[in-house]
C-alpha cells in the first residue's frame, strides 16, 4: 500500500522520465531525424537556463541580467576539459586519455564546468549583499562583459574566433557505442536541474530564498542568514547554468564568446518573465514554448527578432505576471497534487 502511494505521488516524475526514454528510443531507431533531436536537446538546455535564472530573479527577487556569463564559463571549461583530455588539440598536441573513456569523461567535464561557473557566481553573489534592483542588474551585465572580454583576449583558446573540437569528442562517444549519447546526457542534465531546484526551494534552508524575496529585513529578523542564502543561491543558479553551457557546447560542437553576449542573457530573461516569476513549472513551460517559437519563426530570419520582442511587449501589457504568475501547475490543476509536488 505504501509503495502504491509513493508511486502515485511520483507519477508525474515517472511520466517525464518515461517520455525522455521514449524520445531516446525513437532517436536510437532513427524514427526522429537529427533536426528534431537538436530541437529537443536545445529545449532541455533552455529549461536548465530558464529554471536556474528563475531561482535568482523569480524566487529570490533579485534582478540578474548577465546569466549568459555563467553559460559561457561552463561551456568553455567543459569543452577545454574534454578536448584536452580526449582528442588531439593545438594546446597540448596529443590527448592525455584514450578516446574510449569519452563516455566517462564527458559527464565529469560537464560537472567541472558547473563547479567553475558556481565559483564565478561569487562575482555576483558578493555585490548582492549590498545592492539590489537596478544596481545589481548593472553589476551582472558588467560580469557578462568581463567574461566575454576575458575569453576574447585568450588566444590560446581561440580568442574571438572561438573554440572547437567538441564534435570529435561526441564522435568518440559514438565510436564506443552507437546510441544517442547527447540526448541521454541532456535529458539527465535537465531532470537533475529541475529536481535539484525543486528540492532546494522546498528545503528548510531554501525557504529563506522566498523569505528574502518577500522582505529581506524581516527575513533577517526572523533569523534567516540572508548573506549565506544569497551566496548559496547564486552559486547553485550559476552552477546549473554552467552545466547547461557544457551541454550546449557539445551539442553545437563549437563555441564563440559572442554566442554568450547580452542577447543570450536577454533570451534567458524572456523565458523567465514569460513563464512567470518564481514559478518552476512556468519556467519549464516557457522554455519549451520559446524554443518552439524560435524554430517556428526561423524562416523569417531577422524578422523573428522583431516578432519575439513584440510578443513579450504584448504579454507584459496584457499579462505582466507571465503565463503562470507565481503559481505552479498544481495550483491551477489541484488534482495533480496527488501525482506530483512542485513546492
Amino acid at each position: 500500500m505504501e509503495i502504491g502511494n509513493k508511486l502515485q505521488r511520483n507519477a508525474f516524475t515517472l511520466a517525464v522520465i518515461s517520455g525522455c526514454v521514449l524520445l531516446i528510443m525513437l532517436a536510437q531507431f532513427k524514427m526522429i531525424n537529427l533536426y528534431v533531436q537538436s530541437v529537443m536537446m536545445f529545449m532541455g538546455i533552455n529549461i536548465m537556463i530558464a529554471t536556474s535564472l528563475n531561482l535568482v530573479n523569480g524566487n529570490m527577487g533579485e534582478f540578474s541580467c548577465g546569466h549568459a556569463a555563467f553559460l559561457c564559463v561552463g561551456a568553455y571549461v567543459s569543452s577545454l576539459t574534454t578536448v584536452l583530455l580526449l582528442v588531439p588539440n593545438g594546446i597540448l598536441g596529443d590527448p592525455l586519455l584514450p578516446p574510449q573513456l569519452s563516455v566517462l569523461v564527458f559527464p565529469i567535464s560537464v560537472l567541472v564546468g558547473g563547479v567553475v561557473a558556481a565559483l564565478a557566481g561569487i562575482l555576483v553573489a558578493l555585490p548582492s549583499f549590498k545592492t539590489r534592483g537596478d544596481y545589481l542588474a548593472i553589476i551582472t551585465i558588467a560580469v557578462n562583459y568581463m567574461v566575454i572580454s576575458g575569453i576574447e583576449n585568450l588566444d590560446i583558446i581561440g580568442g574571438p574566433r572561438g573554440f572547437m573540437g567538441m564534435k570529435k569528442v561526441v564522435k568518440a562517444m559514438y565510436d564506443v557505442a552507437d546510441i544517442p549519447w547527447m540526448m541521454i546526457f541532456v535529458a539527465i542534465g535537465t531532470i537533475f536541474c529541475v529536481v535539484m531546484i525543486r528540492r532546494y526551494i522546498s528545503s528548510t534552508f531554501g525557504k529563506g530564498v522566498n523569505a528574502i524575496c518577500q522582505d529581506e529585513i524581516a527575513a533577517e529578523i526572523m533569523s534567516v542568514n540572508t548573506n549565506k542564502v544569497k551566496l548559496v543561491t547564486f552559486m547553485l543558479s550559476s552552477g546549473l547554468c554552467g552545466m547547461a553551457g557544457g551541454l550546449f557546447a557539445h551539442v553545437v560542437g563549437y563555441v564563440n564568446p559572442q554566442s554568450f553576449n547580452i542577447l543570450k542573457s536577454t533570451e534567458a530573461m524572456v523565458m523567465v518573465y514569460l513563464g512567470g516569476m518564481g514559478s518552476l513549472s512556468g519556467a519549464v513551460l516557457s522554455a519549451v514554448f520559446f524554443t518552439f517559437l524560435l524554430e517556428l519563426l526561423r524562416p523569417l530570419q531577422i524578422l523573428k527578432w522583431v516578432i519575439i520582442p513584440l510578443t513579450l511587449v504584448l504579454l507584459m501589457q496584457f499579462r505582466p505576471e507571465g503565463i503562470m504568475g507565481n503559481k505552479e501547475l498544481t495550483d491551477i490543476f489541484p488534482k495533480l497534487r496527488k501525482y506530483c509536488r512542485f513546492k
